[in-house]
């Protein structure tokens, strides 16, 4: 397990909680900011866990993250939403991929490191 991946899937959590602050209510809808907002609170507590080696937290975390990245999806196909948030979108879909794919990669530490 990499852990830059957890800190980006940290990250994005983090960001996850900021989501109804940043909400005209319209883009995205309150509804899908407080939803989000709830994921990436779980998300947290999930990641503490497996940073402290809980590894039966990380099929939660990785499908918490992935579902609120679905929840960005549907800015790239409603016409009403203005560029910054389909390219915040796009920008937190890309690093949802990239913080999933780097947990479950597996970590490159030297031999006799510890």
């Amino acid at each position: 397990m990499n852990r830059a991946g957890l800190v980006v899937l940290g990250l994005l959590s983090v960001a996850d909680l900021f989501g109804p602050l940043l909400t005209d209510g319209d883009h995205p809808p309150m509804e899908i900011a407080i939803g989000g907002s709830v994921v990436g609170l779980v998300s947290l507590v999930l990641l503490a866990f497996v940073w402290q080696g809980k590894r039966w937290a990380l099929a939660p975390l990785i499908t918490l993250r992935l579902a609120s990245a679905l929840l960005a999806v549907p800015a790239f196909f409603a016409s009403d939403v203005p560029a910054a948030a389909v390219a915040a979108a796009g920008v937190g879909v890309a690093a949802t991929v990239f913080g999933v794919v780097a947990v479950l990669l597996p970590s490159r530490e030297l031999v006799g490191a510890r």
